[in-house]
């Protein structure tokens, strides 16, 4: 039996911007339903991605900005970066690693990503 995680809550603290955020940095809006007064369920997909987001108001406890560490896969790091100075975001250099080089930034409300390039393992 497979067990696949498909979707992971990302707490912020507004919906249309956070929506905007990462529409702008290249996910994908794949959902954006209003369920009643209280629950707007937006769903967004990194490109090539099978693990989507859900923007979280009110799903979990966490609070705007609990999240640190959601890691991506990326396959040139340096592009990367280009592409998120492009839009506006501010992120770290590229961080050379034994295991990878990783861009990191944080979305509107302080929850953390690291973008990593994968480098051949030499062991």
């Amino acid at each position: 039996m497979d067990w696949k995680i498909e979707l992971i809550a990302i707490p912020v603290s507004d919906i249309d911007r956070a929506k905007d955020f990462y529409v702008r940095i290249g996910f994908n809006a794949d959902h954006d339903h209003t369920v009643d007064e209280s629950t707007r369920f937006v769903q967004l997909t990194p490109p090539g991605s099978a693990c989507s987001i859900v923007l979280d108001l009110n799903f979990t406890d966490m609070k705007p900005g609990d999240v640190k560490g959601m890691q991506v896969v990326v396959a040139d790091a340096d592009a990367a970066l280009a592409q998120l100075t492009a839009a506006g975001v501010e992120a770290s250099g590229v961080h050379e690693q034994q295991w990878g080089r990783f861009v990191y930034f944080s979305d509107l409300d302080g929850n953390g990503w690291a973008l990593q390039q994968l480098v051949p393992y030499e062991g």
